[in-house]
């Protein structure tokens, strides 16, 4: 692991760059883990246990808590930059190039993960709703079969739930990711000198 010049020339600046960033990326990481939530409450309060939409459908298929829990860790992480910044920026002696640049990674991390955990649920999700529709007749717009059958031959509304979740859920750890590789550029690259 390359070490970051350290102390660095202007740690107003990148302590400024850290708070600022991390801000941004906690209260984005918010607004987003709100809609999941949501989605899950109104499937779970919306549906009742013996409509045909949810029997023989677990959540747990749908929302895999893997990534909802790699979300919530990556929330904290971009929180963690912002008291990470305030100490860069006073110039705590306790930091070294070699701990910022530790932490930076942890995120970068932890956003990949959670890249990973969202792009194999949706191929899993886009997968199985393929599957469904090639299984079915050919007909159009039926993607249920008639009342009574099978729901895993039939497509509804948490599959939407599902697929938009998941969505949310890796553009929320895109969002930590990029933020995270600017951080550790900023950290790693020396800062150039101001024009006179």
């Amino acid at each position: 692991m390359p070490v970051a010049p350290w102390p660095p020339k202007n740690p107003e600046q990148l302590g400024a760059t850290f708070t600022k960033l991390g801000w941004i990326g906690f209260v984005i990481q918010l607004v987003l883990l709100t809609v999941p939530l949501v989605l899950a409450l109104y499937m779970m309060l919306g549906f009742s246990p013996e409509s045909a939409a949810r029997k023989g459908i677990d959540l747990s298929n749908y929302l895999s808590y893997g990534s909802l829990i790699v979300a919530i860790f990556t929330a904290f992480w971009l929180f963690r930059y912002t008291r990470l910044g305030r100490r860069i920026a006073a110039g705590d002696p306790a930091l070294t190039g070699a701990g910022v640049l530790k932490t930076v990674w942890i995120g970068i991390w932890a956003g990949a993960i959670g890249i990973v955990f969202s792009m194999l649920q949706m191929f899993g999700a886009a997968g199985r709703i393929l599957f469904v529709m090639l299984a079915n007749p050919q007909t159009g717009l039926m993607v249920s079969p008639q009342i009574g059958g099978n729901p895993s031959q039939s497509i509804s509304a948490l599959d939407g739930i599902s697929l938009l979740t998941l969505l949310v859920l890796l553009t929320a750890e895109l969002v930590v990711l990029g933020l995270s590789l600017w951080l550790l550029y900023r950290t790693a690259t020396p800062a150039k000198p101001a024009k006179a």
